[in-house]
């Protein structure tokens, strides 16, 4: 059964952010956090302590290459529902979990979930890494995998929270925010994943991502960060 059971998943954050984008939200994080190389390690250098468990399923073999670009909207976004209207970077980070750990094979395209996965990304290109949020959908082949099997997964998010290191860095200097309001968010949940036959299983997930919610304006997401904080 191991072998029929391809999973849609952030695993292990493996693809990363981009060297540019990288570059940019490590400058926001100098504003914001005031400590690059803390933040630098936080982000980039600390261990998934809520990887999948082996025994459920395989990471993803294949991801998009780093310079592909996000669908036309005309392709729709099939199942992946449209971004919400949340001013609360939690909130709002929670409904973004919630998006990236849910999909479904049977209604929708690979072309489709992209499209409906950038229509949450922020609009200012500065601050916006599509390439780790692209990354977490498989190659082509490997959809095509899974959309043989009828696989789909729903998720249910049980909280969310900042981490430790960005509050302590926001108690030392507030202001600092104000720059690119971009906040730095991890969420935890549970996906559950089911394919033709009756197949199922479930596992938990985590996920640490950098939101973006200026002042009187809707949330969007900028980031997956490459590894879990907490």
């Amino acid at each position: 059964m191991r072998s029929r059971f391809l999973s849609l998943s952030l695993p292990s954050y493996g693809s990363g952010w981009s060297a540019n984008r990288r570059i940019a939200i490590g400058a926001v994080a100098i504003a914001v956090l005031l400590a690059i190389a803390a933040i630098v390690a936080l982000l980039t250098g600390g261990d998934n302590g809520h990887q999948a468990p082996d025994s459920v399923a395989p990471a993803p073999t294949g991801s998009p290459s780093s310079s592909e670009a996000a669908p036309e909207p005309s392709s729709g976004s099939g199942s992946v529902p449209e971004q919400p209207q949340i001013a609360e970077p939690v909130a709002y980070a929670k409904a973004a979990a919630q998006m990236l750990w849910s999909y479904d094979t049977r209604d929708t395209s690979r072309d489709q979930q992209l499209a409906g996965m950038h229509a949450w990304m922020t609009t200012e290109t500065k601050y916006a890494d599509w390439t780790s949020v692209s990354g977490q959908v498989p190659d082509p082949v490997l959809w095509s995998r899974m959309a043989d099997q009828d696989q789909h997964a729903t998720a249910h998010v049980t909280e969310g929270h900042y981490p430790g290191a960005f509050k302590q860095a926001l108690t030392d200097d507030p202001s600092a925010i104000t720059e690119a309001y971009i906040y730095v968010v991890t969420v935890n949940g549970t996906q559950q994943i089911a394919w033709k036959n009756g197949g199922a299983g479930a596992e938990e997930r985590a996920v640490t991502l950098a939101v973006q919610c200026r002042p009187h304006q809707d949330c969007s997401l900028a980031a997956i960060a490459p590894s879990v904080t907490q």
